[in-house]
């Protein structure tokens, strides 16, 4: 199949200039656990700086804290720090870089996002990120709802894309469309089964199924007490690449469960982070299971070290290690 835009979304595994870290606060919804979220994102925050530049977005006051850690710093608060969300998606055309700012509204509205849809645009006018910008805050899509192999196709899932309060009243159809246009994507591949207990962002594609180099594809597989998954699974076994042949498909464990009080958190070992020169793994203190989760990920990332990040504090907030993130090119 031929590729007839020069347009494409980077996969995560390519070169990379900086990430972005939004940093928890007083004023977020991390402040009854502030210290234990502060300590894992300063884990984060030194294993990323010790391999590229590092973009940190925090509220006055923390600023001197964090001058050590960071690259490049913007004083801005935020009502949360899901960078993955409400960060520039990064596309490159003809060689340039181009930053998609899209409308973040909280997971269709379920929580308040007026600071974080802003960040982007104060990043662009101080010029703390490079590029050409793209307004395309008419459409909602988060970064965690999408994942590229840098060679046309795009994954998502229909359960977050489709799902209330994002882009009524357009059809699957019509957003398969702006996907392809904006991204760059020949093809969009909809994933239609799938999904974590307790998940807030209606089935992100990164808490599912992850593409890495060489055809393979990352998935949480579980057995026949999650059907949901159990179906993805055979799903993704009757996918094809651009070139017709089947993915070489590597299988996560599910974490066992961890819950908050009486609710469910949504661990996921798929929420990982790829770097230069490492993969950035969340774990949860079940040592067989990370175990497995990280000699799994090796598999499919052998010329990276693989880090473990303790994220238990992480999933309090009901997300992972790679929606606090975003990187650039």
């Amino acid at each position: 199949m031929t590729k007839t835009t020069k347009r494409r979304m980077m996969a995560e595994w390519e070169p990379q200039s900086m990430v972005q870290l939004t940093w928890p606060h007083k004023d977020t919804d991390w402040a009854p656990i502030l210290p234990e979220i502060t300590s894992v994102y300063e884990e984060m925050a030194r294993e990323i700086a010790k391999r590229e530049s590092l973009l940190i977005v925090a509220p006055e006051g923390l600023t001197s804290h964090l001058s050590p850690l960071t690259s490049y710093l913007l004083t801005l608060t935020s009502n949360d720090t899901w960078a993955r969300d409400h960060g520039f998606i990064s596309v490159e055309d003809n060689g340039n870089l181009i930053l998609l700012d899209f409308c973040f509204n909280g997971w269709g509205e379920k929580f308040e996002a007026v600071f974080d849809n802003a960040i982007n645009r104060h990043l662009y006018d101080q010029e703390l990120v490079r590029g050409t910008y793209e307004n395309h805050l008419d459409f909602v899509l988060e970064g965690g709802s999408i994942e590229s192999d840098g060679k046309g196709t795009v994954f998502t899932t229909t359960c977050c894309l489709m799902a209330p309060h994002r882009n009524q009243p357009l059809t699957q159809a019509q957003i398969e469309d702006r996907l392809k246009q904006y991204l760059g994507a020949e093809r969009i591949v909809w994933i239609n089964h799938g999904s974590l207990i307790g998940d807030d962002t209606d089935g992100h594609i990164d808490t599912l199924v992850r593409i890495c180099p060489d055809d393979t594809l990352l998935y949480i597989g579980a057995d026949a007490d999650h059907p949901d998954l159990l179906a993805m699974e055979g799903e993704l076994r009757t996918l094809r690449t651009f070139d017709g042949r089947p993915y070489r498909l590597l299988r996560l464990p599910l974490p066992r469960p961890i819950y908050d009080g009486g609710d469910r958190l949504p661990a996921t070992y798929a929420n990982y982070l790829v770097i230069n020169g490492a993969v950035l793994v969340p774990t949860y203190a079940q040592p067989d299971l990370d175990a497995e989760a990280l000699r799994t990920i090796a598999l499919a990332y052998p010329d990276r070290e693989i880090v473990p990040i303790d994220c238990r504090p992480v999933i309090r907030q009901h997300g992972s290690l790679h929606c606090c993130t975003m990187q650039y090119y």
